[in-house]
């Protein structure tokens, strides 16, 4: 029979592959659309997830990059490159200003180590440092004192460092060219896949490795509202009919079990508590017993009953 609409995606799995990276299955997808939205999702991935990131930087008694430090082994290049390896995440949107002063005798006496790390750095509240390890230098003189400051900005994708120099905000700082990007990797694969005797569809696998300031399924989610607020401002007016997923009937649609969790009026708590073990919909809640909700992570005896009487008031 042929296909006069084209059905709604679903995300049927989540699979958790380490603390910074997930599988995202999502299926089943009109034949074709395979590539269509894993091409369009890995290119906002990589290119347009916001994130945090090094701008400028200025060490005490240097004036450009191209200086060595005495005292210090690294010269200011090498500190350039350790810098654009510390990931950052900013809860402002304004450029966030960090300090970091240090004593070679201090440093050496503290673990005999004179390596100076980015958990070392001075941080405001609204500044979070993902990987304090990273490496920025190592003093080797135990009387030199390093004294650097550093501008934290928020953006999408990457800020060359012509266009990091022309908006300095402070112009006595050397510029750093940015990647944003919290994201350091997406694959993806295209299979075939069949409901009933509909053989005609498509699964679409991807793995989204970030640097842990931002989860997966945040960057997923960011990733595909990023694409529906584009496409809805060039459809206008012009809407497409759609169909439920093979597997969902229009009858559960309509009598409302496959309306959102976050709609049904829960506390917060327990809303989140539903979501986070991947219940959506009503159809996913009144699959599970009693039995099965009571062994849900985070999921206790009140929000049992909160459940209970609200499927009750819906006369599910």
């Amino acid at each position: 029979m042929t296909t006069k609409v084209i059905h709604e995606a679903t995300l049927a799995e989540v699979k958790d592959l380490g603390p910074n990276s997930a599988e995202f299955v999502i299926k089943p997808l009109y034949y074709g659309y395979g590539n269509t939205l894993g091409n369009s999702l890995r290119r906002v991935l990589l290119s347009s997830i916001k994130g945090a990131a090094i701008t400028a930087f200025s060490i005490e008694g240097t004036t450009h990059e191209f200086t060595a430090i005495p005292g210090i082994r690294e010269d200011v290049v090498d500190i350039m490159l350790n810098l654009k390896n510390i990931r950052l995440k900013s809860h402002s949107e304004a450029p966030v200003e960090l300090t970091l002063e240090i004593k070679g005798s201090d440093q050496s006496a503290k673990d005999g180590d004179p390596r100076v790390v980015a958990g070392d750095i001075k941080l405001p509240a609204d500044i979070e440092i993902a990987n304090p390890n990273q490496v920025i230098c190592h003093i080797d003189d135990p009387k030199f004192v390093l004294k650097m400051r550093f501008i934290v900005e928020t953006g999408r994708g990457y800020l060359t460092i012509e266009k990091s120099s022309a908006d300095r905000v402070h112009s006595d700082m050397i510029a750093l060219d940015a990647v944003f990007s919290p994201v350091l990797r997406v694959r993806y694969k295209v299979e075939n896949t069949r409901v009933g005797q509909d053989i005609n569809l498509q699964q679409l696998t991807m793995s989204i490795d970030t640097d842990s300031t931002l989860t997966p399924r945040e960057a997923f989610e960011e990733a595909a509202a990023i694409l529906v607020n584009q496409y809805t401002a060039l459809a206008g007016a012009t809407q497409v009919e759609t169909a439920p997923a093979p597997g969902t009937s229009r009858e559960e649609e309509e009598s409302g079990l496959m309306l959102n969790i976050e709609e049904l009026g829960l506390s917060a708590r327990t809303a989140n508590a539903l979501v986070n073990n991947e219940i959506r919909t009503i159809r996913d809640l009144i699959m599970l017993s009693e039995s099965d909700l009571k062994e849900l992570k985070g999921f206790g005896s009140k929000a049992l009953s909160e459940v209970k009487d609200k499927l009750t008031e819906l006369n599910i």
